[in-house]
Formats: C-alpha cells, structure tokens, sequence
C-alpha cells in the first residue's frame, strides 16, 4: 500500500504536504512544534490535520505489518497463493486483513477440527462439490472406522457437515457480505432483565432502534446499562434473508444427495459460527465508533474549558463550600501566591452565619478582595445564598462567580498537591484549585487528570488508554497555543510543552530554584537532560518577560532571531521597541513580502508570523474566547418560569445537546432541536463550553431537577 497515497486521499491535502509531515513526525518533532514552525514545509497544516495525519500513519503501517505477519505465517504453512497474496496486499482494513487470514489462524479445539483429525475432509470436499450420483450414507460408510472413532454413517456425515459449517464460516466474502447487510439492516435491541426496578435506564426496557441510526450515545448508554446487568442487549440481523443468500453462493447445483447436508450446513454455519462472531464484531465496531465520537466531543469541550480567558489583576478568595465541616477558604493574590485560608461555618448543622460574615468582611478589607469564586459541590447553593446577601451589606465592589469544581478533590488528595501545599489540609487545597482556576484555567486545570475535569459522557466506560492520549494531545495543544512563563510555569504544566518530558519538566523547576530566574532561553541547555533537540522542539514555546532578549518574550524561535532582528534593523526599529509593547504597523511597511523573505532567508508564511508577532508580543488567544458572568445576587430554581429569557454559560455539551449553567445551581438542558433554527448534525456545530448564551425557559421540574431551556429566541 502507497501510506502516503491513502494519507493524501483521505486528508484532502496535498501528497507534498503529507510526505513532508510524515518526514517531520519521523525525525521525532512534536505535533505543536510542526503547526507551528514548519508551516513552509507542511503548507500550514493545522494541529488538528497533523494529529489526524500522525494517527491515521500509525495505523496504516501497524496494518501494513500486520499483512507482513498473516502473509509470512500462511507461507509457512505452504498455502499461499498469488491470487491470496494479493487480497492480502490489497486489503484496506485489519478487519479484512483477519478476513483473509481466518481459514489459516492456528485454532484451538473446534467440532470441525476434530471432524478433520478423524479423516473426514475429504467427505466434506466431495459434499461441497455436488458430485454423489448415490445415497449420501452409502458414500459416507466408506469413513466409518472403529480406529478413526467414526462409529456410523450418521456421525461421517455430521462431522462433514461440521467441516463445511466452519469452512462457510471463515469464507472473508460472506463475512463481509453478512457484516454489511447486518449493519444496513439489522436492529438493535435491548429490554429489562427486571422491568418492576426503577433506573436511570427505563427508556430501554423495550427499545430497539435500527442500527445504522443507533447514535454514538445510545451505544454507550446501551453498554453501560448491560454492563451493570440491568439491560439484555441484542442485534436482530435479517436471518432469514442472509440464510437464503448463502445457500446461494454453496449450492451450485441441486443435488438430492447432498443439498439437504449443505443447507444445513449453511444454516448452522450461520446460526452458531458467523452471527455470533458478526454481532460481535458489529457491537465493537460501533461502541469504537461511539467512543471516538465521544472522545472527540470530549476533548473539544476539554479545549474550550482550558481556553477560557483568564481573569488577570484581581485577589480572588476560592471558596469549597460544605457542610459539617465548613466551609474552606483561600485567599490569592493576582499572581495566585496564597495570602490567607480559613475555614468558616454558615451552613448547617454550625450555621454560624454572622461569625462567617465577620471573617469574610475581614478577609475582604485586608487582601482587597474583589472576586469569590465558589465551588459548584455540596452546599454551594447555599454558600451562594450567603454570599450574595453578605455582598449587599459591605461597601466594597466584591463580584462572585459559580465555577465547576470537578476535578478539585482529585487534584487536592494528590501527590502534586501535597508537594506544592504540604502544611495544608485537603479542604485548604481545593479552596486554593477553585480560586486559581478562575484567574488562570490553563495553569491550573493541567494538574487534574483530564478525565477528572467533567465536560464529557460516558467516560468512564471508553478504552482509557485512547482517552487519555486523546485528552493528553488536547492539552498539549492548548498549552503550546497560550505558551508558559518559563519563570513561573509549574512542573505540571512545563510536562505538557513541546518536547518537554515529565522528568525535564521536574529538572527546569529545580534548575530554576536552584540559579535563580531564567533571564535567557539559550540557559534551557544548561538543564539537566534538555539537549538541542529538546530546546528546538520547546524553546519557541517559552516565554520570559525583562530578559537579556526582548524576543524571548514572544513566540518568535530562536532559529529565526537573526532574520527578526534584519527585520527590525530594515523598517528603522530598535529591539528594545519589542519589549515595551511591541511594534504597531510594522506589516504595513512592508510592500513585498516574497522578496524580503527571501532577502531574510526565511519563507513568507514565517516572515508573516514573526511581523504578526512583533505587531503584538506575547498575545494571548484565550483573549478571544467570552469571558465568564460574575454574578452578585442569587437565582433560585422556584423563581424560574416558562418564557424566561436569561444569559448563561455552557457548562458542557454532549451528542443529544448542551447544559447551560443559568445560576440556579441545577444546568438547564438545550436539546439539539431547540440550540438553532437550521438544522444541525451536532450540538458543537452551535456552542461550545464557555460559551455565553442568552436561553428562554420551556419548562421546569422541581420534583426531578430538570429544567428545559431553548436558543431559538
């Protein structure tokens, strides 16, 4: 197979283009580094086609190993053919590779094996091919054998019809035949293996669906309902169809003395070998299917999460509401350095409410507090109620805010978090998470697994390994768009840029304590274990702000310095003019970006990339994204009704719609029909998590804590 053919194919994008991104991913760059400085060479392919490109790469060469495997152990077995060989070759997919193999894999025990070590093959052979002018017991006496363990004409001729049921079986044009029709017109259904129990589930207790249309989050729903063993989940194929078009294909002729044998072996052969492997097969496909639909869905809602703007220049006071053992406090200052933590008790069974009050009027009048970030978890609604009355007795100008806390606790009991807070408690620590997030979500958000952080569905249920990396990319990506302060990054997020191990990661941080501030990206060689292909791969991802070079402030790499520094000298700028704000117009004062590029030695798209970056150092892409709603009085449930029209934020967004955080500590549900006028395929094709949005309320449901909201206005 031609990889780089299939790549370009199925890409759309030009066969240069992909033989120099596949040569790049070959020479161990990263996926950042690539989109972002070797867009000459690639034609400014984006991260998300490389990412695509670099798996679908993986899998095509695991393929074509794959073939060179089945090909050499069929050799081996002396029955490789030409005609074989080439299917083989030319097979597009594992699944026809197996195919193509099944007849050849080594077995263990089956009924047709043990019908061949009795000597019966050749009495299958002579079945198949129609040609018994006499009684089929009277040709199959010729087996019996008291030696061989044939005992009668009835057992040779079952033993047969074993032989062929399996040779039907492993024939790679019935299976992809079956597969294909199953798939078009199968369904699949499910019922309750106890319909008197109440479950999140009863809208499957008698279901089916055809499968072709079953989407990605009924799969999974359908799974983890089975897997908890209170759903019997089945595929209903077209048997009778599939039984007629098979008897096709085996009898060439009728044949009184073996038709009725071979009809039975094609029924057999489907019945016990070809639709339970097909419903399997089937069953696997689409939950693979389903779950990369839903990795997919994570991970743009995990982006959307993590490019959040951040809220710069406040004392933010983080706030983990509870109950019995109070409420934690934390006060950050604009850099998130913590300046104070406390625990107050306003919430029952203590409701010790002007004693809170008192401590929170302190704690504001000391630090200048002027943002609360609460935690969204027990007790928040009425840590919210709280706040909000508290907010109307004091002078000072405070604001709060509701922010998911998922993934605080996770992120509080661990390592990472009793290394960098060792003195404090859990409670202290997620105090300190819910207040950092908010001032820096990136920064913050990268020490919690990402499957902790809760934008997605069914994630528990999906390949953990192909989550992970998934989550772990989309990380990467947003990490290397913002870019980190190379003197103030965590561990936790240096692992996450380009070229940056955990290990290296862990070296900068100690290099740093131990020599102080980094004042030049050149040092980053001095690390422990960075070596020039480490620092090609990071150092255009680093940022150091009153540095010996104003250029390391901003993403322009170290390789291009030289020509940076032409440019300026040319247009009439100084290089101190980039550290004090940038340089404004500079792209206007060039006429011919072709030429000077090649004046520069450098190609047009990275001449255009570093005029984009000296206009405006530094720039952070997350300015672009909406900013949260702070809030300074509380909604509650009761006091919503129909018609409604309020301005929320998308908390998170899932195949059947979005949940939008409307104040009420209870996320209204946007069904898909209700997020646009025009049709839509998806929900992410109208918002995405962070996203503000202006919602009317369609209903409310106390009793079940539902609330139904639209975006058709």
């Amino acid at each position: 197979m031609d990889i780089i053919a299939a790549l370009t194919k199925e890409l759309s994008v030009g066969r240069g283009q992909v033989e120099a991104a596949v040569k790049l991913i070959d020479e161990g760059n990263t996926i950042p580094f690539i989109a972002r400085y070797r867009k000459e060479a690639t034609g400014s392919l984006n991260d998300e086609v490389l990412r695509t490109l670099d798996e679908r790469l993986r899998y095509l060469r695991g393929l074509e190993e794959r073939k060179g495997q089945v090909l050499a152990s069929i050799e081996e077995q002396g029955k490789l053919t030409d005609v074989l060989k080439k299917k083989i070759e030319e097979a597009q997919t594992m699944v026809a590779v197996d195919d193509l193999y099944l007849p050849y894999r080594p077995k263990r025990k089956t009924r047709a094996s043990v019908a061949k070590e009795k000597g019966l093959e050749p009495l299958a052979d002579t079945i198949a091919l129609q040609l018994i002018t006499e009684p089929l017991g009277k040709a199959a006496a010729a087996y019996v054998s008291e030696e061989k363990g044939v005992a009668s004409e009835k057992e040779a001729i079952d033993g047969a019809r074993d032989i062929l049921a399996e040779r039907i079986s492993e024939d790679a044009k019935y299976r992809t035949y079956i597969r294909q029709t199953t798939l078009a017109k199968g369904r699949i259904t499910s019922e309750a293996k106890d319909e008197t129990v109440s479950s999140v589930y009863e809208m499957y207790y008698q279901y089916e669906e055809p499968l072709k249309k079953c989407a990605g989050h009924r799969i999974l729903a359908l799974n983890r309902g089975e897997k908890e063993k209170i759903l019997t989940v089945k595929i209903e194929a077209p048997e009778e169809e599939l039984v007629a078009w098979l008897e096709r294909q085996v009898l060439v002729r009728e044949n009184p003395n073996t038709s009725p044998v071979l009809k039975e072996a094609v029924l057999d052969s489907y019945r016990r070998l070809l639709a339970p492997a097909i419903e399997r097969e089937l069953r696997g496909a689409l939950t693979e299917q389903a779950e990369e639909g839903a990795i997919k869905v994570f991970g743009k809602n995990l982006e959307q999460l993590l490019m959040q703007p951040p809220i710069a220049g406040r004392v933010v006071l983080g706030w983990d509401p509870a109950f019995r053992t109070g409420c934690k406090l934390a006060v950050v200052d604009a850099t998130g350095k913590v300046l104070d933590t406390v625990v107050i008790y306003p919430t029952a069974p203590q409701n010790k409410v002007t004693e809170a009050k008192r401590t929170l009027k302190g704690l504001i009048e000391k630090y200048q507090v002027s943002l609360i970030s609460v935690g969204n978890g027990t007790a928040s609604r009425e840590s919210e109620q709280i706040i909000a009355e508290f907010l109307k007795e004091i002078p000072e100008r405070v604001q709060y805010i509701i922010v998911n806390e998922a993934g605080a606790s996770v992120y509080s009991a661990s390592k990472l978090a009793t290394e960098e807070f060792p003195k404090f408690d859990v409670g202290q620590r997620s105090a300190v998470s819910i207040a950092r997030r908010l001032q820096d979500p990136l920064a913050e958000l990268v020490k919690i697994d990402p499957k902790s952080i809760g934008v997605g569905q069914y994630q528990h249920d999906m390949n953990q390994k192909h989550l992970g990396e998934a989550l772990g990319n989309v990380v990467e990506d947003c990490v290397n768009k913002v870019g980190v302060d190379l003197n103030t990054a965590s561990a936790s997020l240096l692992e996450y840029v380009s070229g940056i191990s955990k290990p290296i990661a862990k070296n900068i941080v100690s290099y740093r304590e131990e020599n102080g501030a980094f004042t030049n990206r050149k040092q980053l060689l001095k690390v422990a274990k960075l070596g020039p292909k480490a620092f090609e791969q990071c150092a255009g991802f680093m940022r150091i702000t009153g540095g010996d070079n104003p250029l390391d402030s901003t993403s322009v790499h170290p390789e291009s310095y030289q020509a940076a520094q032409e440019l300026l000298k040319r247009l009439g700028y100084e290089m101190v003019s980039v550290g004090m704000g940038g340089v404004p117009g500079i792209g206007k004062k060039i006429k011919d970006y072709k030429k000077l590029a090649d004046e520069l030695s450098i190609g047009e798209i990275t001449l255009r990339d570093i005029v984009k970056e000296l206009e405006k150092p530094a720039r952070d892409p997350r300015e672009e994204m909406p900013k949260p709603i702070l809030r300074t009085d509380v909604l509650d449930m009761k006091d919503l009704q129909p018609g409604m029209i309020l301005k929320g934020t998308v908390r998170n967004v899932i195949d059947f719609g979005a949940f939008v955080d409307i104040g009420v500590h209870q996320d209204g549900l946007v069904h898909i029909s209700q997020l646009s006028r025009k049709f839509i395929r998806h929900p992410l094709e109208a918002v995405s998590v962070g996203d503000i949005v202006e919602v009317k309320v369609l209903g409310v449901d106390a009793e079940k804590k539902r609330i139904s909201l639209t975006m058709k206005l």
